[in-house]
C-alpha cells in the first residue's frame, strides 16, 4: 500500500534561498528532526546518494536515497532505496507573497502487508507532526540566519 503525505510552511525569504537552503542536505540533520543526514559531497545534483539515519531512544532505521531529479530553484526529488523507507520524495519551493511556499511530499510503500498498514494508523499521525515540526525549524533558520536569507549568487 502507498501512502502520500503533504505538508508545507511559508518562508519569509526568497524563494532562491529557501531552495540553496533545502538543497544543503548535510544541514538537513540541523532541522529534520531525530535525524542526521549524510550526502556524497559536492553540489547537489541528479545521481547524488544521501543516507537519512532517523533515531529514537537509541532504535533507528537508515534512509538511504538518491537524487533523481534537481530542477533549481523549484524541484528535488529522491527515490528512498531502503528496507524500510521505499518510495519517492518531492521537496517543493513556491514563491509566495513575503517569500516562499517550502512543501515536503513523501510517496512511500507501507512494509509488511497488513500489519504495515495497521502500524502507519500508529505512527502516521507522530510522523506527521515530526514533519510539521521539522519544517517550522527549517523555516525558524532560513528567516534567522542573514546568509541564508540572501539570494545566492
Amino acid at each position: 500500500m502507498r501512502v502520500h503525505l503533504e505538508e508545507r510552511v511559508a518562508v519569509a525569504a526568497p524563494p532562491e534561498a529557501v531552495f540553496a537552503a533545502v538543497a544543503d542536505f548535510q544541514a538537513q540533520s540541523e532541522w529534520v528532526v531525530l535525524t542526521r543526514v549524510t550526502a556524497d559531497g559536492g553540489p547537489p545534483r541528479v545521481g547524488e546518494r544521501l543516507v537519512a539515519e532517523t533515531k529514537v531512544g537509541g532504535v533507528g532505521f537508515s534512509d538511504p536515497m538518491e537524487v533523481t531529479s534537481f530542477q533549481p530553484p523549484h524541484r528535488i526529488d529522491v527515490r528512498h532505496l531502503g528496507r524500510v523507507v521505499r518510495g519517492t520524495g518531492t521537496f517543493l519551493v513556491e514563491p509566495a507573497p513575503g517569500g516562499a511556499w517550502f512543501v515536503w511530499v513523501e510517496d512511500v510503500d507501507l512494509p509488511l502487508g497488513r500489519v504495515g498498514r495497521l502500524g502507519f494508523v500508529v505512527v502516521g499521525p507522530a510522523f506527521r507532526l515530526l514533519l510539521r515540526r521539522s519544517l517550522r525549524r527549517f523555516a525558524r533558520r532560513v528567516e534567522s540566519h542573514p546568509h541564508l536569507r540572501k539570494h545566492p549568487g
